[in-house]
């Protein structure tokens, strides 16, 4: 397991998606290594949310902790499934050569970042479940907490993509010459211009070629912004309405799915009518939060 989560942490460090390990346009991780850790990290911010529930709630306490834990990955991967074949269609409309494979790799990195910082912000939640016994309060607190992952998410999915999509022809030059390198070559080439330190493994399938040249604590963070040039103004066009269409997709399967921190002046349900709306709901919270 230790193994899994070091994978996640090259991603949040930005050692997995800087330009040098990006160059070939496609993003190395393994995929079910992330898959699996944004499952179990989106389970404890779930197991978080919970604790409103179980503190304030009458009845089936269990059954509603449960469901919450379940409830959290379900909401994120259900709104992956629904909303990547946009994504693809948008993606190849523009022209964009990233492949299907690549897309899937960077929107599951994007989505373990967005767990990563669901989970970190998962004991404050916690805490406020604890200490608070205002119902509105604690669902805008999380409504809060869900959107500053997602946008930190977006962020990196952002970044990412200026990472991939080379612009100029001296980057495409440049990734030209290093493919001429035969890829054993290429690993002597790396070895001889720099010492590999000891106990640094060369993976097979994910050789990090900037763990040699570059050492982790110089690399630009995910969401740092490394060179002046961006991606065709089409892909940044199709990429942002893409996002819309997440967050909207995302913000109502949360809905559908609801109850997540579970109202203690209602029975538990697995799930509630279809009724209203998830911006209906929140207006009306804030509403509520305000008279109160």
């Amino acid at each position: 397991m230790k193994a899994y989560f070091k994978q996640l942490d090259r991603i949040l460090r930005g050692e997995a998606t800087s330009e040098s390990a990006l160059k070939f346009g496609s993003i190395m991780i393994p995929f079910d290594k992330i898959l699996i850790t944004s499952i179990l990290l989106a389970a404890f911010s779930g197991l978080c949310m919970g604790v409103f529930a179980l503190i304030n709630g009458n009845d089936a306490l269990i059954q509603r902790m449960v469901s919450t834990i379940l409830k959290v990955p379900i909401l994120f991967f259900l709104t992956l499934f629904i909303t990547f074949p946009s994504l693809y269609a948008f993606n190849a409309i523009v022209g964009s050569r990233l492949e299907i494979t690549t897309l899937l790799r960077l929107l599951v990195a994007a989505i373990g970042v967005m767990t990563t910082i669901l989970a970190s912000l998962g004991p404050i939640v916690a805490f406020f479940s604890i200490s608070a016994t205002s119902y509105p309060f604690m669902l805008l607190l999380n409504v809060a907490v869900f959107a500053i992952s997602g946008l930190l998410g977006f962020r990196f999915l952002h970044r990412t993509l200026d990472r991939l999509t080379p612009p100029t022809k001296e980057k495409v030059d440049s990734i030209q010459d290093d493919r001429s390198i035969p890829s054993v070559e290429k690993e002597t080439f790396i070895a001889e211009k720099e010492v590999i330190p000891e106990g640094v493994k060369l993976e097979p399938d994910f050789l990090w070629f900037e763990e040699t040249l570059h050492p982790p604590h110089s690399l630009p963070g995910p969401l740092d912004k490394t060179s002046e040039e961006e991606v065709h103004p089409k892909v940044r066009i199709m990429f942002r309405i893409w996002v819309v269409v997440f967050g909207l997709v995302g913000a109502q399967m949360g809905w559908i799915l609801r109850p997540f921190i579970g109202n203690p002046n209602i029975p538990f349900q697995w799930f509630r009518d279809r009724e209203s709306s998830f911006f209906e709901a929140v207006i009306y919270a804030l509403k509520q939060l305000t008279i109160s």
